[in-house]
Formats: C-alpha cells, sequence, structure tokens
C-alpha cells in the first residue's frame, strides 16, 4: 500500500519504521528538514517538507492515489485538519493522533466522521490500557488480547520456585484439566517457537495463549500466586498517569501521585478527586519512603523523563515493590533498563505502531493480503497473526497432527463461533475458523505457506 505520515518524531518514526517492514510505500512529511533528513537515512522512504494539512503538499506527497494517510503530530488540531484535507483529495482511509480526553468521547464520533477520519489512536489512553491489563495480571510483563474474544497471551519469566522447569511442554498440558499453549519462549535473547518435547529453564520469557476464563488456573499451576493489586503508585502526573488513575480508582484501586510541579497537582487534585496527590520530587528516596513506597503494591514512573522513570524504578525494585513498571520512549534507554533487570517496560511508541500494523493489515486483507491482523510479540522478534480460513483452504477436516507445519511456525489458537479452542493433535480447520498463526523470524502471508 501507499501510505503518508505527517509527523516523524517518536511515534511518527516508529510507525515508518513498522510499516517500512510490511514492505509499503512510505512518504514522510514534516517541516523540519532536519527531521527528514534523518528519516530518509535510515529507512527508504520518499520525504515531502512542509505543513501536512496543505493542499499543495499533500499532492506532493501523493496523495490522491494514496491507500493511507497517516497524522502523529503534536497538534489534535492540526492532525483533524490534515486528514480533511486529505480525506477531499482522494486519500482512502485517514488515522489522526488526537490526545485530548474532550476529543475521545462517543459525542466526537459524529464530527470525526464529517471529518473524514477513519480512525483515531490515543498513544497515553493506549498506554494506560496496557499498563492497567498487566496490572490486573502482576506477574505478567505482557498482556496481549486476540480477536475481542478473551483469547490472551500472557507474557512471563520463568522464576527458579517455578513449577514447570524441566518438564517437557507436552507434559504439563497432559497434566491439567484446563487448556493453554506455551507458544513462545525467549531464551538469551534467542526466541524459539516451542515443541511438545522443550524444556522451559529459569530465566526463560515466555508467551503463554490462554482463554482469559483459565488464567489464574494456568499460572497457579506454573507455581505463581496471582495477588490483587490494591495500591499504586504514580511517579509524574501525565495524561498516562490521568487515563491510567480512572481505570485503577474504577476497579476500586488506591492510587497515590507525586509530581514536582504543583500546578499540574492542583490540576490533578481536581481531575481525580478520589487519588491522593502529593506535590514533591519522586526521585527522592526519602519522600518517596514517607508516602509508602515500602507498603505500596505497584509503582509506576511515568515522569516523561526515560532515565528518571530508569533510576526510580530501579530504587522501587529495590524495596521489593511487587510489580514495578517504567514506561520509556528511547531505544538506547530499553537496552540498558532491561539490562539493569527492570521488571516490565513499557514504550508508547511501538503501541502505537503495533496497532497501525494491525490496521494496515486489516485494510490490505480486504484487497488481496490473506491476513486479518498482526501482533508484534517480544519486541518484534515473533510475530502472531489471524487468517480466516475460506472454502478454498485444503487442509479442512484434516487433524492437525497429520499436517506438516514448518518449525519456525505454531498454531496457537482456532476461534470457532466466539469459542476459543487451544490445539491439540486432533483438532481440525473448518470454513470459517479463524486461526492465531506464531511465527520467528520472517512474516507469512499465507496460511498455506507454511502448512503442507
Amino acid at each position: 500500500m501507499k501510505v503518508i505520515i505527517s509527523g516523524c518524531g517518536k511515534i511518527g518514526t516508529a510507525i515508518i519504521e513498522s510499516l517500512q517492514k510490511e514492505n509499503h510505500q512510505i512518504v514522510a512529511i514534516d517541516t523540519n528538514p532536519e527531521v527528514l533528513e534523518s528519516i530518509s537515512n535510515r529507512f527508504d522512504v520518499l520525504e515531502v517538507c512542509g505543513n501536512g494539512a496543505c493542499y499543495d503538499v499533500l499532492m506532493e506527497a501523493g496523495a490522491d492515489t494514496a491507500d493511507l494517510f497517516i497524522s502523529v503530530t503534536s497538534s489534535d488540531e492540526f492532525n483533524m485538519l490534515s486528514c480533511f484535507v486529505a480525506k477531499k483529495i482522494g486519500v482512502k482511509n485517514t488515522v489522526a493522533r488526537i490526545r485530548n480526553s474532550e476529543y475521545n468521547t462517543k459525542s466526537f464520533n459524529e464530527v470525526k466522521q464529517d471529518l473524514g477520519i477513519n480512525v483515531t489512536i490515543n498513544p497515553e489512553l493506549l498506554t494506560a490500557k496496557s499498563l492497567f491489563n498487566i496490572l490486573s495480571l502482576p506477574s505478567a510483563t505482557n498482556v496481549e488480547t486476540f480477536s475481542s474474544n478473551g483469547t490472551e497471551m500472557i507474557e512471563l519469566t520463568i522464576e527458579e520456585n517455578s513449577k514447570v522447569v524441566g518438564v517437557p511442554l507436552f507434559e504439563l498440558r497432559k497434566k491439567h484439566g484446563f487448556n493453554f499453549l506455551v507458544g513462545v519462549v525467549e531464551r538469551e535473547g534467542a526466541v524459539y517457537i516451542p515443541k511438545g518435547s522443550f524444556t522451559l529453564s529459569v530465566g526463560d520469557k515466555i508467551g503463554i495463549f490462554v482463554q482469559k476464563t483459565d488464567e489464574q488456573s494456568v499460572l497457579k499451576s506454573f507455581g505463581i500466586e496471582e495477588k490483587r493489586i490494591k495500591s499504586v503508585m504514580i511517579i509524574g502526573a501525565s495524561r498516562i498517569s490521568y487515563y491510567l488513575s480512572k481505570l485503577l480508582l474504577d476497579s476500586k484501586r488506591s492510587v497515590k501521585i507525586i509530581d514536582i510541579n504543583e500546578e499540574k497537582c492542583l490540576e490533578y487534585a481536581d481531575k481525580l478527586p478520589n487519588a491522593t496527590v502529593v506535590n514533591g520530587d519522586g526521585m527522592a528516596q526519602e519522600l518517596l519512603i514517607e508516602e509508602g513506597v515500602l507498603d505500596t503494591d505497584a509503582f509506576i514512573a511515568l515522569t516523561g523523563k526515560d532515565e528518571q522513570n530508569v533510576l526510580s524504578s530501579i530504587y522501587s525494585q529495590s524495596k521489593d515493590v511487587k510489580k514495578t513498571i517504567a514506561v520509556i520512549d528511547r531505544d538506547e534507554i530499553i537496552g540498558v533498563s532491561k539490562s539493569l533487570g527492570l521488571d516490565t517496560i513499557i514504550s508508547p511508541k511501538f503501541l502505537v505502531a503495533d496497532v497501525l500494523v494491525r490496521y494496515a493489515r486489516a485494510l490490505e486483507s480486504s484487497k488481496e493480503s490473506k491476513i486479518e491482523t498482526l501482533y508484534s510479540l517480544f519486541e518484534g522478534k515473533a510475530e502472531a497473526s489471524e487468517f480466516k480460513i475460506l472454502s478454498d483452504f485444503k487442509h479442512v477436516d484434516v487433524p492437525l497432527k497429520n499436517l506438516k507445519i514448518n518449525d519456525q511456525t505454531l498454531i496457537a489458537g482456532i476461534i470457532r463461533d466466539r469459542e476459543t479452542i487451544i490445539p491439540y493433535g486432533d483438532d481440525v480447520f473448518k470454513v470459517g475458523d479463524k486461526v492465531i498463526l506464531i511465527t520467528a523470524g520472517s512474516t507469512v502471508y499465507d496460511l498455506s505457506d507454511v502448512i503442507g
């Protein structure tokens, strides 16, 4: 597809990087020539320097023949105007980054349609929801939901006291009366798509596919006793903090927000009357102890400064806080943070990029691609894709145990009439099924390419 991206900051760059891997033709628009030069040095894209809401600039970028226009500048209003102009020129589909909570309401939907905006994306709200999902399952480092029907992939690390160390995966599944599948394993930087004889080791990072209703039972079988997060300390009063606090308060958790800016504290105390808001330096260890970091269940670093988030999270982990999460955007800081052993790291720009890759996939699916959605797993080292079984698929009603499946591929789930089947060898594909396929390495564009 031909994709135009207006606004090449952190999020725009992450989107370009992800979409280029999908072999799309990309045009980048930005008002800063130095930014565009940096983009052209890293990626094979066309660049147009100028105002992304300007008719002439959009025509120079080829908006009249573009399949998708994405505006992710720092201004909501500019993004909306850009999408409006792009749609008038002839772009088929438009996406606007809209961060202001006043624009993210049901009443805004009619205005969105009038402006020709197909999709709005709010990085802060996406991040808050991701954080909330992880806090709802604190042993996990990430939780991914598939097909909106309760199928989840839970990422977690195998600890020393785990009951599953050294046990072949086929024995684990045979032993327990509920369905789950270990679909991905990362060990010492390498990613594996495990078969039944694979045994887990301490330190392995794994992705478990399971129905939401079975998640607690599965974790218990791994020797993990989940305890509900009741209290959360957040460092930094930001948009993410606001959205996350709302979700936490609505679920009856206690929330304490600490920020060094007095004006922000007053604003958030007014917006979130049921939260405790403290004006102070979240980097000061004495203040954190005074405000109860030793007794809190979860600590979230959201200052907007990666280095501060890393340092405060390391301190939190040293005090044995049950769950610590740092929000980090810079790639080099993410790498350092992992080497320091931080519990969980979330990057808003990658969350946005993943969502837009899925949207682009859905658009392609309506034309020629057989992939319905695509999920990036383990920071891009593995992928989960969803395919729909059509009437011309030659392996319908054939037991999976009789099929030859590529070594770096795993059938993780079959979704049939809103029911998720975590498959065994005797399960079969039916016309109309959706299939969750896990792969390591290159993207699979057709289910038939990996099944013989």
